[in-house]
């Protein structure tokens, strides 16, 4: 936490995060429609598909304000093993607590997305996503490219409303939560170094995040 802290004057002037006692909070309120909040890079993992469009936009019913941060690939490149990427470049951590809220806009072949973390490049992370065409939410670890499944969850919801997805990572133990409820829990050690974090979704899902919170846990 000692670099985020590091680089919080540089981003409250911007006016991207505030820092409430050892946490990050992206509320992207005031973020100018239409751009990439600062510090965040867009990525494709193992280079496939085309790089999906991340931007700040409006919507009224966004939990904190009027703008989100929006994810939208182009379908016509995007499906299949197509994992769209944003990664936080400004800090890495090893045991944290990350959440956001996401809210499904559109999709054919996929929907939703989550979270990722532990991420030592976009071809090596954690990732906790729920889809609401599956009505399931997964536990998976990519690496080198390739997606392997930890643990899963059958997830019925109204997918047209934002929901929250939460993950509380200590040493091996990894807990992922829905809307406050705990979902899944899984112990694993692919990846036991520190890394960085950020929003991920698969193939064609156009979704919208908003209050990515992110918090360093002893």
């Amino acid at each position: 936490m000692e670099r985020l802290i590091r680089n919080f004057g540089i981003f409250i002037f911007t006016g991207l995060l505030l820092l409430a006692g050892n946490s990050l909070i992206f509320n992207f309120d005031n973020v100018p429609v239409g751009k990439i909040p600062e510090g965040f890079t867009p990525a494709q993992t193992a280079n496939r598909g085309t790089l999906a469009q991340w931007k700040v936009v409006e919507d009224e019913t966004a939990p904190s304000g009027g703008r989100a941060l929006m994810g939208r690939p182009n379908p016509k490149t995007n499906y299949g093993a197509c994992y769209n990427v944003l990664i936080y470049q400004k800090a890495k951590l090893k045991d944290l607590e990350i959440s956001v809220k996401i809210k499904p806009i559109s999709g054919r072949e996929d929907q939703g997305g989550g979270l990722l973390w532990r991420a030592q490049d976009e071809n090596n992370y954690y990732v906790v996503r729920w889809n609401p065409l599956e009505n399931n939410f997964r536990l998976y670890y990519v690496k080198n490219g390739k997606r392997r499944m930890l643990a899963s969850a059958r997830l019925v919801t109204d997918a047209s409303k934002w929901h929250e997805i939460k993950v509380m990572v200590q040493g091996k133990k990894i807990e992922c939560y829905f809307d406050g409820e705990l979902k899944l829990k899984f112990y694993s050690s692919v990846f036991s170094e520190a890394g960085k974090f950020g929003l991920w979704t698969k193939a064609d899902a156009h979704s919208e995040f908003d209050d990515l919170e992110v918090k360093e846990v002893q």
